[in-house]
């Protein structure tokens, strides 16, 4: 008899999944997908302290919530739960899969959390402000109706927030590429031009190389 106990599929995940160089990513979501079960262990898996295992785990999550959303929108809540974590590793998860799981959110549950989760681009961390930016235009995508309230936000505190100027600049890079996803069925265009064509002056290389990109393509 096949032996599918939690202590036998988080031993299977393990392995396949602590290897550093050739970790086994696709028998872990075949796994997962398979087995309710192994998908509990690879949300515990996120919280773990082996620094590979959790980043695999973290991997394997991210492509199912792009390729199997409805598998993970049922723990909806223990994401949202890693939102308001200490660990800045943990939010990060929670930006990037959350914005994944926005597409088949057919219960308006974004919606109720709007703020804290916009709230993160002012967050501690500089790379989870930019998690955020860079997830933004992915929701927007997902919830057309949310556009204009993501355009303003993204458009106006990013110079209020308590980053150093050129972290600022940085992350600005993050919301011109979330702007190009959604920027044709825009109604606030010009507001977005204007913003995007102050960065050609900003302080940081990327930033201004996408702006440049980003005008070219969309100014004539």
């Amino acid at each position: 008899m096949e032996d599918n106990s939690p202590e036998k599929l988080a031993a299977d995940l393990h392995e396949a999944l602590a290897d550093k160089e050739h970790p086994d990513l696709e028998k872990a979501t075949q796994l997962a997908l398979a087995n309710g079960k192994a998908l509990k262990v690879l949300l515990d898996g996120v919280l773990s302290k082996d620094d590979t295992y959790r980043y695999n785990c973290f991997k394997v999550l991210l492509q199912i919530s792009e390729d199997h959303p409805l598998i993970l929108y049922p723990e909806w809540d223990y994401f949202v739960g890693l939102l308001g974590s200490s660990n800045s590793y943990h939010r990060s998860i929670a930006l990037q899969i959350i914005a994944n799981l926005t597409k088949v959110d057919d219960k308006a549950r974004f919606d109720g959390i709007f703020d804290q989760y916009f709230g993160l681009l002012d967050d501690e961390k500089v790379v989870t402000a930019r998690h955020l930016a860079q997830s933004a235009g992915r929701i927007v995508r997902a919830k057309p109706h949310l556009q204009a309230r993501i355009t303003e936000r993204l458009l106006v505190e990013i110079d209020g927030t308590h980053h150093t100027q050129e972290q600022k600049d940085l992350i600005k890079a993050d919301i011109i590429q979330s702007f190009e996803e959604f920027f044709q069925d825009s109604g606030d265009k010009k507001e977005i031009l204007a913003f995007v064509e102050k960065q050609l002056r900003c302080s940081s290389p990327k930033t201004r190389k996408a702006a440049k990109a980003f005008l070219n393509k969309h100014s004539r």
